[in-house]
């Protein structure tokens, strides 16, 4: 299952700002988190650690389970091209992450939400499944009836919580958005290694 509990312990843990699952930003302290965390000293990580973490943050970033996750890896090698921007690609273009880039709500868990909800619509039709995947032409926009709602009102209004990626842009109306172009490495709003990702699945 996605994670659901403290998103700061998660983000201090992995030493890396994740947009997707939190507005909230955590300093990098020189101890592990935890009420006994101030005892003990950061060790030097294996290369399992450091695949694992990397892996971590793709999961919690996104808000997908385990499963999920290495379901996209199989597709991923699966499909011509360079197999970690090829699994990047995907989950950046899942709907519910789309609503957050597009700025519709301030994190991938209220976006989630907003989909199952069915307050989202693709191409006019609406789509209640977060893990659909958008494609080029697409247009993504919030349903009539949602647009009242105050939440959704603010983050139209305060605008993209990180800068819009290449392959989107916004229109003229502010609850609506399309999709222009194909994902970019340069577009993916957070550190991490997708080589240490792929080579923890193949190993």
């Amino acid at each position: 299952m996605p994670r659901t509990g403290p998103r700061l312990k998660v983000i201090r843990r992995l030493g890396t700002p994740l947009p997707g699952l939190t507005r909230k930003s955590a300093e990098r302290r020189p101890h592990p988190p935890g009420q006994h965390g101030q005892g003990k000293r950061r060790t030097t990580k294996t290369d399992y650690r450091r695949r694992l973490e990397e892996k971590q943050r793709l999961r919690f970033h996104y808000g997908i389970s385990e499963g999920q996750l290495r379901n996209y890896f199989e597709e991923a090698v699966r499909r011509r091209g360079v197999t970690g921007e090829m699994l990047l690609g995907m989950l950046e273009r899942r709907l519910d992450n789309v609503v957050f880039r597009l700025g519709f709500a301030p994190t991938i868990p209220s976006a989630r939400q907003l989909v199952t909800h069915g307050h989202v619509q693709v191409n006019g039709r609406r789509v209640d499944r977060a893990a659909a995947l958008v494609d080029r032409g697409d247009e993504v926009s919030v349903s009539p009836a949602a647009r009242a709602i105050p939440g959704v009102a603010r983050s139209v209004e305060s605008g993209p919580q990180v800068a819009l990626p290449s392959y989107l842009e916004r229109g003229a109306d502010p609850f609506t958005g399309r999709v222009i172009g194909g994902v970019t490495r340069q577009d993916i709003p957070f550190l991490v290694d997708e080589t240490a990702i792929v080579e923890f699945y193949a190993r």
